[in-house]
């Protein structure tokens, strides 16, 4: 039997700390920074419950991207909208701690003194490429610090959960949706 190496990263106690502290300062700072320069305002977005119009700005650049594949470019707008409803009901059903945390991170990507840094994105998420979107995306998922991975998954996994809990998406990936009783 050959044992394999595995490339695992291993992270202590204080490694854990650190990191903990590091990211809770700069969602901290980067949220109060938003606040006080009235980027992010607490209002929602008209038609929406949660979703503010900053995160919408955002939202609607990721959307598409995450969704290249699976909807035809035709059906795009539709599918961006039923994805936005999706999110906002689901941010109105949970605690108000998360809540606080995913608000903090869209507010961390709305503004440009924290998007750029730790996206790579200077320029406002209407003008981004998708390309651009996709390398962002690309740094969180690999990215050294545990934060970003985090943010990457939380990231996708909210987009992608909201798609494919609409009926219009079941075709796509083969579902002939739930079964009748």
């Amino acid at each position: 039997m050959t044992d394999t190496p595995t490339n695992t990263v291993s992270l202590s106690r204080r490694g854990l700390l650190k990191v903990g502290l590091l990211g809770g300062a700069l969602l901290g700072t980067a949220g109060l920074a938003a606040s006080l320069s009235g980027c992010s305002s607490p209002a929602a977005a008209s038609g929406f419950a949660i979703l503010r119009e900053s995160d919408l700005v955002f939202l609607r650049a990721l959307i598409p991207v995450l969704l290249d594949g699976a909807v035809t470019s035709g059906n795009m707008p539709a599918a961006v909208d039923a994805t936005l409803l999706g999110i906002d009901q689901s941010l109105d059903h949970v605690s108000p701690e998360l809540l606080k945390l995913t608000q903090q991170l869209f507010d961390v990507l709305a503004m440009g003194a924290t998007r750029g840094p730790l996206t790579g994105i200077w320029r406002n998420w209407d003008n981004a490429s998708a390309a651009e979107i996709r390398q962002f995306l690309d740094r969180w998922e690999h990215s050294s610090l545990e934060l970003l991975r985090m943010g990457h998954e939380s990231l996708v996994k909210m987009v992608l959960m909201s798609w494919y809990a609409r009926p219009q998406s079941w075709a796509h990936c083969g579902y002939p949706g739930p079964p009748t009783v």
